[in-house]
């Protein structure tokens, strides 16, 4: 089952985690949406720009590649998406934010992405 996720810190940089998430996430079927400040395309997608807080209807999973500092900048915008997950990948562990996320009900991971398509978990 599809599961669209919004990759807040996308990259245009396939040296990226943030984009290498993007790959995986389309080889295994999920459609994704590239967030970020970076300007330029994720495998032929646009990215949108973070600033704008961009509307995202039906998101599944929000997946971060930003820094907790970064996280309160954006932890309403992000919030509004009204994912049912938050995954945290390594760096981006945040227990203030994933207290708020908890309290208006969404699942939070501290887990990577990467590994967890990969390892049929996503």
């Amino acid at each position: 089952m599809s599961k669209k996720t919004v990759v807040i810190g996308a990259s245009p940089n396939p040296s990226r985690y943030a984009y290498q998430a993007a790959e995986l996430l389309k080889k295994y079927g999920h459609e994704f949406v590239p967030v970020g400040i970076k300007r330029g395309e994720v495998l032929g997608k646009l990215i949108l720009d973070i600033r704008t807080r961009p509307s995202v209807n039906q998101t599944d999973t929000v997946t971060l590649y930003i820094r907790p500092e970064l996280q309160s900048e954006w932890g309403d915008y992000i919030l509004s998406l009204s994912p049912r997950r938050i995954i945290f990948n390594p760096g981006t562990e945040n227990p203030e934010f994933e207290k708020r996320a908890n309290a208006l009900g969404i699942e939070t991971e501290k887990a990577c992405t990467l590994v967890m398509l990969h390892t049929n978990q996503f």
